[in-house]
């Protein structure tokens, strides 16, 4: 795969840990501009660069945060077209979240689940446990232990 040409990926780096900075504040509306300034010096095609990945994320988990869960479905879906992106438990968790809060509860579990069986309820324990609840009801997050094949 190719690599940025250090200028631009400085550039990048430098605009998202403004963008984060924005965002650590819950100054959602600067974190993205910044995201968006950097994602524009990202080339095309952009779905081809692992810096698309996580800045798309950044921009994902802002819109989350920032309660704009339909830019977060759609900004955390765009990023699942990236490298890297499936099944990185995080991507998936905050785009269940984002189907969540949007209604669409099929997908959300399908994501949600996802990020459950890559990291388990630990993934949750920062968020508000109406997620982890919401999953419970769709899938067993207690199965049952199974007897070794031989005592059987």
């Amino acid at each position: 795969m190719a690599e940025l040409d250090d200028k631009t990926y400085s550039e990048i780096q430098d605009l998202c840990a403004k963008g984060d900075h924005f965002a650590e504040e819950a100054n959602f509306s600067s974190a993205l501009e910044h995201y968006w300034k950097a994602f524009d010096l990202v080339p095309e095609p952009k779905t081809d660069w692992d810096t698309t990945t996580w800045i798309l994320t950044a921009i994902g988990d802002a819109n989350f945060l920032g309660n704009d869960f339909q830019a977060g479905v759609d900004n955390l879906s765009n990023a699942m077209h990236c490298p890297g992106a499936i099944g990185n438990p995080f991507i998936h968790m905050r785009l269940g979240q984002c189907q969540f809060e949007v209604g669409n509860l099929d997908r959300a579990a399908d994501e949600l689940t996802r990020a459950y069986a890559l990291e388990g309820d630990e993934i949750f324990s920062e968020d508000d446990p109406k997620y982890l609840e919401f999953l419970k009801t769709r899938i067993d997050t207690n199965p049952p232990k199974k007897k070794p094949w031989w005592k059987r």
